[in-house]
């Protein structure tokens, strides 16, 4: 398992104010042999007739000097870990938390 990011708080505090409900920090996915691992999941009651919505977030700072480095790197892991989530759990949704300035 990675170090968290440098934004981790930030992103998993936001949630949780908009009243997201943090189910996995972080989130454990299978590949094959692999484990990887999605920075958050996070559950959201719309209504109580209505079924829950579930996330998961990826956070990504770049704060490295090479920007175009830590895309390439931030859209594998995501899509690595979309294909994982589709065939583990396929209602919850995949995210990528970056700063804004990105």
């Amino acid at each position: 398992m990675s170090a968290k990011d440098a934004f981790h708080t930030v992103v998993k505090t936001a949630l949780e104010k908009e009243g997201w409900l943090i189910t996995h920090d972080p989130y454990a996915l299978q590949a094959g042999t692999l484990e990887l691992y999605v920075d958050l999941g996070a559950e959201k009651v719309i209504a109580a007739e209505k079924r829950g919505q579930k996330i998961a977030v990826e956070i990504k700072s770049f704060l490295s000097p090479s920007k175009i480095t830590e895309l390439y790197a931030a859209l594998g892991q995501f899509i690595i870990y979309r294909i994982a989530l589709q065939e583990q759990e396929a209602d919850r949704t995949l995210y990528l938390a970056v700063p804004s300035t990105v």
